[in-house]
């Protein structure tokens, strides 16, 4: 028996998901994603992210999906999750979707997770290092205005 097109639906494919500190367009339409970021690096903990951003593009689907992305902590536990509808009328087209965790807690140091689903299928996870880097101390290594050496 034949399936009637208008019935038909097809999974879409993700193409890309990169997580970056914001997202603009331009009047053409085209994104520019501002501050990639393959890690997070911090200077102490607790700290606030003000604003988390994950840019995803979607291909090669038919029909009405859900996205759902989701901050996962170190031990699995689900921090924030954003949900984005969105509609592909033809498998040529494509969605870009952009979900946004403002005020994001961050208590501890480790392996982060960004999982990307979309109609509770997941597509993609991927690991977010939260890396503790203390600024350096104030004149330390430092006399008289001179640089300090480099470390062999």
């Amino acid at each position: 028996m034949a399936q009637n097109p208008s019935t038909q639906r097809i999974l879409p494919d993700l193409q890309c998901a990169l997580m970056c500190d914001d997202v603009r367009q331009e009047a053409n339409g085209s994104f520019i994603l501002l501050g990639i970021m393959p890690f997070i690096r911090v200077p102490q903990l607790p700290v606030t992210a003000q604003k988390l951003c994950v840019y995803t593009r979607w291909t090669s689907g038919l029909g009405q999906f859900v996205e759902a992305t989701r901050f996962l902590a170190p031990d699995g536990k689900m921090l924030r999750e954003s949900k984005v509808k969105f509609e592909l009328q033809d498998p040529s087209h494509n969605s870009s979707n952009l979900s946004v965790f403002p005020g994001l807690e961050i208590t501890e140091a480790g392996i982060y997770q960004v999982e990307i689903n979309v109609d509770d299928v997941m597509k993609l996870r991927f690991p977010v290092p939260i890396i503790v880097t203390p600024p350096p101390e104030q004149g330390q290594g430092q006399s008289g205005g001179e640089a300090p050496a480099p470390e062999a």
